[in-house]
């Protein structure tokens, strides 16, 4: 069953992005928020332009879980990639 509609609801209603954190840490394990976490930076910094392997070695993780996000970020319509932008060319 999946709840992710309803739960983007949920972060959608939010006063702020503290409210947001909040609510993450109450739903989320520790392991889990640290898994959301890495993958947050495997994204980042395919999004900057790191290569695979360099990203494998610094995080240490498998190159199978990196290829995942890259996938992501190739597609023509990825939420992923257009926050990155947007929140790029804010700066």
């Amino acid at each position: 069953m999946d709840r992710i509609p309803e739960i983007a609801k949920l972060f959608s209603a939010a006063e702020n992005a503290s409210q947001i954190e909040k609510l993450l840490r109450e739903l989320l394990t520790g392991s889990e928020a640290a898994k959301l976490s890495l993958r947050w930076d495997i994204v980042k910094l395919l999004f900057e332009g790191k290569s695979q392997r360099t990203i494998a070695a610094d995080l240490g993780v498998s190159l199978c879980k990196i290829t995942r996000g890259a996938r992501e970020l190739k597609k023509e319509n990825s939420a992923l990639k257009k926050v990155f932008e947007e929140k790029h060319s804010s700066h």
